[in-house]
């Protein structure tokens, strides 16, 4: 087994940097066994592992869904781990979230969900009322052509298939106007043609913005065709940190366990 890159340390910055996380759900019997990870500036960090090894806890501690047990999530220097109330709300607001099962609102147009992105800029009673500044409406628009979804403004969300609902919530994401945008396991849900577009739109959008994203994902071949920089977990440790033409069969066994599940 390969070993996992070294430890963050002050000569290796990132946009984000992880060092001893841990969660335990249940005194004792953590998921996340001391993470000590750099995300980079730049690119797409794919996250593998097996069920249940914690890739979905380590993004959900990223963004605080999850309240971590112990360590520290420096974004942009801020330790995140530490915030609580407005500061966190405001923390939040740079954190582009892409979910497995979507979460939009069902009822509401696709514009009103990409204007969702926009909650934590602007008054309550603006939002209340559905009246957003004019820039966010035509920016939304925009990012609606760049999803491919130019046209689906005023369709209802439970109109839409599975691909054309993830679209809709990677748009939101970047409405926000993230530094980083994390995605758990955005494909799962979907079928192969409608993962490798949504795998490309999240290359393509963040490329175009300047921002790095984290996805956890299942499919070892969407990691290795689109991340430039693979992370494989293993019983809440990070054993493989590195580029995906270096993630060899004996990697692979070592992350998911067995001997012949490859050949």
């Amino acid at each position: 087994m390969r070993p996992a890159m070294p430890a963050p340390g002050p000569g290796r910055p990132g946009a984000l940097v992880l060092r001893g996380l841990v969660k335990e759900y249940r005194p004792g019997q953590p998921v996340l066994r001391g993470i000590d990870l750099v995300v980079p500036d730049t690119g797409l960090t794919a996250i593998i592992g097996p069920s249940g090894t914690g890739k979905s806890t380590l993004i959900r501690c990223i963004n605080r869904l999850v309240q971590p047990t112990a360590g520290e999530i420096l974004f942009r220097g801020e330790d995140l781990a530490k915030l609580s109330g407005r500061p966190l709300r405001r923390a939040r607001r740079r954190i582009g979230m892409v979910f497995q099962e979507y979460n939009l609102v069902e009822r509401l147009s696709v514009m009103e969900n990409l204007l969702c992105g926009r909650l934590g800029y602007v008054p309550a009673w603006r939002a209340w009322l559905r009246r957003f500044p004019q820039a966010d409406v035509e920016r939304a628009f925009d990012l609606l052509d760049s999803v491919g979804l130019s046209g689906f403004a005023t369709r209802r969300a439970d109109a839409l298939s599975g691909g054309q609902r993830q679209r809709v919530g990677i748009a939101r994401a970047i409405m926000q106007e993230p530094e980083i945008i994390l995605a758990d396991e955005p494909t799962s849900s979907l079928d192969p043609k409608s993962s490798v577009e949504i795998m490309e739109i999240l290359v393509q959008l963040a490329a175009d913005r300047g921002v790095p994203v984290v996805v956890n994902i299942h499919n070892v071949a969407l990691a290795r065709r689109f991340a430039s920089r693979i992370v494989g977990m293993s019983g809440g440790h990070v054993v493989y940190d590195g580029p995906p033409e270096g993630l060899a069969d004996q990697d692979l066994r070592g992350i998911y366990g067995g001997e012949n599940w490859l050949e």
